[in-house]
């Protein structure tokens, strides 16, 4: 429980901001292609963390600068998107790490959210701090972090987003990262190459599309030295087979935001998929202005049926109908039958109650089977000699704890520092 109090710690904006008066309000400092909403200064960050005993009273603490980076991507059709993301920097390294070996980048995608204020650069805009795992990241861990928003939040808020759908999440990140490596040299923020990948549930799936991405596009300048995607739904098919088998939703918003992603990707009319009055419903609930705990109420638990989410017809086709749309769809977008050659740590808690651990284990089964050089399971609660199961919820912050020493190890190693 200590290492979970930790990390709980360090993803609570209003600790740092409790800290005293050390919050800077960024200065009109002469930027190409960004714009800079946060500097915080470690001087304001770590008497807060050495109080609730996060970090020793002599360790180390960066303070960050958080920019928000405007760049262009595309979306499931294949047409530009104006999208935005956010770029964090750690301050107060030894002069050596900016001037000769240079910046480390993660490239962090977030987990599911349905509110725009929710996006990284909106609330590192709104609230004065990027999210909790750039603060892990870049001041604990003392890396670049980069978060796209993702299509449908940000710069992008009026374009659908396209939930667990592997091109345009990872195009989303791929061109982050491409833009933000231009915006540092514009800047002269030194980085020196080296990239990591991560993310949470969604943000996941995500990082392993990312890295499919640059792999089977042979992207030599966005060479991977670690990949960890956390908690992510990489079975898709299996996935779907389980939800739409079961009478109950525990998450009724998350299998409505499939439905209406994959219906719109697909050119599908939403009605033949979502059942009455919900189908009626989804734009209004999905358009960015309202959080799973708004939604969730509007929809209901029941899986199919008359009172279901889904339509009967559409679920009986769905298992029945080796051509269902649906069923071509998920099982297009798995990301678990392929062989990365980048080194793969798959982070998961064994008590997640939204996305099974059981789905982690079979992508390191389907992987190595296929003939993967280096892919591992890391189950958190052992990793991290917790005497309980975590699920779903509570375990995102431990899971960025553990991969934040991962990529620090890999680092040192490699970089020297």
């Amino acid at each position: 429980m200590k290492q979970i109090l930790k990390t709980v710690v360090l993803l609570t904006p209003l600790l740092f901001v409790a800290c005293g008066d050390g919050l800077d309000t960024p200065t009109n400092e002469t930027l190409k292609g960004g714009e800079l909403l946060v500097n915080f200064p470690a001087s304001a960050i770590k008497p807060g963390l050495v109080k609730a005993g996060a970090v020793e009273a002599n360790g180390t603490v960066y303070g960050y600068k958080a920019y928000k980076v405007p760049y262009v991507t595309t979306d499931e059709a294949g047409n530009e998107v104006k999208a935005s993301g956010l770029f964090v920097i750690p301050t107060g390294l030894p002069l050596i790490v900016n001037t000769t070996l240079g910046l480390s980048m993660v490239a962090d995608d977030h987990g599911t959210i349905f509110a725009n204020v929710e996006a990284p650069s909106v609330i590192a805009n709104s609230a004065g701090t990027p999210d909790g795992s750039a603060i892990i990241l870049t001041s604990v861990g003392g890396f670049a972090t980069l978060q796209p928003d993702y299509i449908g939040f940000g710069d992008s808020k009026e374009h659908y987003h396209p939930f667990v759908l592997k091109n345009s999440l990872a195009n989303a990140t791929v061109d982050f990262i491409k833009r933000v490596k231009i915006f540092a040299s514009d800047n002269n923020i030194a980085l020196n190459n080296q990239l990591f990948l991560t993310g949470y549930s969604e943000g996941g799936y995500a990082s392993m599309a990312t890295l499919k991405k640059i792999e089977d596009e042979q992207l030599a300048d966005l060479k991977v030295t670690l990949a960890v995607p956390m908690a992510g739904p990489y079975a898709l098919k299996v996935m779907a087979d389980g939800v739409l088998s079961q009478p109950k939703l525990g998450v009724p918003s998350f299998m409505a935001n499939v439905g209406y992603a994959y219906a719109k990707a697909e050119n599908q009319e939403l009605s033949v998929v979502i059942n009455s009055p919900y189908s009626s419903k989804l734009d209004a609930l999905l358009n960015g202005d309202f959080n799973r705990a708004q939604i969730d109420p509007e929809l209901t638990t029941e899986t199919t049926g008359a009172k279901g989410l889904f339509l009967s017809s559409f679920v009986n086709d769905y298992f029945q109908n080796d051509s269902n749309w649906f069923k071509v769809a998920v099982t297009e977008n798995n990301l678990h039958e392929w062989v990365p050659s980048t080194s793969v740590r798959l982070v998961h808690c064994q008590g997640d109650d939204v996305i099974p651990y059981a789905i982690s284990q079979l992508t390191l089964a389907t992987m190595t089977e296929m003939g993967a050089p280096d892919v591992q399971l890391v189950p958190v609660e052992t990793t991290l000699g917790l005497g309980t199961q975590l699920g779903h919820g509570a375990c995102g912050s431990p899971a960025y704890s553990v991969a934040t020493k991962m990529f620090a190890t890999a680092r040192k190693q490699t970089i020297g520092y």
